[in-house]
Parts: C-alpha cells; structure tokens; sequence
C-alpha cells in the first residue's frame, strides 16, 4: 500500500509539474508566432523605421531626411540648418516667398528608412535616391510603441529558440530587417501603444495590436488627406480676399453691421489684415498646421471686434468661396468666411 501512494504520489507530482511547465511557456511564447514574410512583419517595419517627414517642406521625401548641418538657398537666400529650430525658421521663410525655390547645397547626408546614412553630392544623385525611396512603402509614424519590449524567436516546430530585449524604434527595424525566411517570431505581450492624439494603451494579443496597426493607418490616411487640404486651404487664403459672412454662438447669430464694409487680407508672411476704404482697422498674425483635421490660428491685435476670433478654429469645411470654421475650445462657436 505505501508502495502504490509513493508512486501515485509521484505520478501527481509529475503531472502538476508538467502542468506548470507548460503554463510557463505557453507564457513565454507570445502569441500567434509569424514569418519574416508575414503582414505582421511589414507592419512592424513601418512602424519602427526612420520617419524623414520632418523636412518634407525642403526635400519632398518623407522617406529620407537631410542630416543636420546643411545649407539650402530658397529663392537665393542662403539658410544655415543645424538644428530644428533652423529647420523651422527656413519654413517661415518659405511661407513668405512666393514660387519657393529651394536649392541645396551639395554635398549633403541624408539619413534613410533603414536609418543608413548616405552621402550624396549632386542633385542628380540626390533625385535619383529619393525616386528609389518613394517606391518603397513610408513609416507609419502615427502610432509609437512603449520600449523596451522583448521580441520571441521560434524554430519551424514553434519551439521557443530564444529572445530579444529591444530597446528602441532602430532596434526593432534592424531586429525585423535581419531576420531570415526560416524564422518565426512573436512580440512577447502586454505591450503599451500610443496612436496619435490619443492616450496610449496596453496591447494584450497580436488581435489587438493588428487593430492598433489599422487604426494608425487610418489615422494616417487622414493626416495626408489633412496635410493636402491644408495646402490647399493656404493658396485660398492667400489669393483671396474674405468678409466674416457668420459668427454663431450657441446657435445665435452675433455678427454685427460693424463686418459688413470691412475686408479681410490674408498674406503669405502668416500676417492678417482688416481694411475698410484702403486704411488698416485690424492686423496681426495667422497660422495654420494639419493633424487629422486642418487648424487656423487667428491673433488680432489693437481691435476688440475682432480679436474675439482670437482662437485656434477647425476648418470644418471649406472651398473657393467659403471657409466654416469651429472653435477648439467651444464646438458651439462657428466662424464663416466668404470671399468678396
């Protein structure tokens, strides 16, 4: 009798040891492992590599970016690029110039996809680079994972055969980049996201980080139809001259006789100007920036009746004739423009 207990005792113990061993790799292993070939992978690649959109305005690749110092001629005037700051300070003169022409100096560095620097050193070559670049798909910059993570490998019977702490967006593209066709691979989760404009979130599953992936496309799609509207919303103000036609306030109409003989003058230094029979009432600054909508910022100065539309407005819609704006910080404010 205590020889049948001994061993059913053994037996049990055998079998919860299993038990466990199993828990603890079914723990390790991530879920749903994948080929080097899969969507999954694609996606991974996009999301982690070298987003070159920063410049876009100077080099029209969002799949490259000039390596910092350089110098560009826009329109003959020659800027110094060493930093961000200077980056922006060329796009304020570009916005002022009409027909920008932007030339650069060669030779230059620019920076990759796949984070590679390259040198070229004419225009020629440079042209040629970027044409290549924009065949390729772009990053998917609308959605940043939280590192570290830590990446699982498999063997073709999805044997765990080893795993990878990865730290950063570089690190992860490489990881992707280099793996061959024989392996297998899974993110080991929780994981946390973060979408544009949005809070970030814990990722559970590869369900979950696939819906992540879609809906930082379709945020995507959005930005790029955001950024062409904003171009285009841009030349309508500059070559335009507009009244205010509405200002609604919780359903009310509060535009006043005051608007009605008064012109409004948008420029291409970011300046806005109010006129009545040739002479200055108000003036000030605009600006205006695209997310997945497109936003106008209005600053008038000196003049109380217009410096109520002193707000960052939503272009909810606009066309050749007239702009309806929304304000960010109250929806039941709108603001229309119509052209004169």
């Amino acid at each position: 009798m205590k020889t049948l207990q001994l061993i059913t005792g053994i037996a049990l113990m055998g079998i919860f040891s299993l038990t466990s061993c199993q828990s603890e790799i079914e723990e390790v292993q991530g879920d749903n492992p994948n080929t080097a070939n899969s969507t999954a992978a694609t996606n991974l690649k996009r999301v982690s590599m070298f987003d070159g959109s920063s410049d876009d305005f100077l080099d029209d690749s969002s799949c490259s970016s000039i390596v910092f110092p350089y110098v560009v001629k826009i329109n003959g005037i020659q800027v110094s690029i060493s930093s961000q700051t200077n980056l922006e300070a060329a796009l304020s003169i570009i916005g002022a110039i009409d027909d920008d022409a932007v030339e650069l100096q060669f030779p230059v560095k620019i920076k990759m996809s796949d984070y590679t620097v390259v040198t070229v050193n004419s225009q020629s070559e440079y042209d040629e680079i970027t044409e290549n670049c924009s065949e390729s798909e772009d990053a998917i910059s609308s959605i940043n994972i939280k590192f570290p993570i830590t990446m699982l490998s498999f063997d073709s019977s999805l044997q765990l055969t080893g795993s990878v702490v990865i730290k950063s967006e570089e690190e992860l593209y490489l990881y992707m980049k280099n793996m061959t066709s024989t392996e297998l691979f899974s993110i080991q989760y929780p994981i946390t996201v973060t979408l544009s404009g949005s809070t970030s979130q814990i990722i559970n599953s590869e369900a979950e980080f696939k819906a992540a992936i879609n809906a930082a496309l379709d945020i995507k799609s959005k930005m790029e139809v955001a950024e062409d509207n904003k171009e285009k919303l841009e030349a309508i103000l500059v070559n335009g001259t507009f009244k205010v036609s509405s200002y609604i306030v919780a359903g009310v109409e509060s535009v006043t006789s005051y608007y009605l003989n008064k012109t409004i003058d948008f420029t291409n230094d970011w300046k806005v100007k109010s006129m009545e029979t040739l002479t200055t009432v108000a003036s000030g600054t605009y600006s205006m920036k695209s997310e997945t909508d497109v936003y106008l910022q209005l600053d008038f100065t000196s003049n109380t009746n217009f410096t109520v539309f002193n707000k960052s407005w939503k272009v909810t819609s606009f066309t050749a004739s007239t702009i309806t704006l929304q304000s960010t910080t109250n929806s039941a404010v709108t603001l229309v423009l119509k052209q004169i």
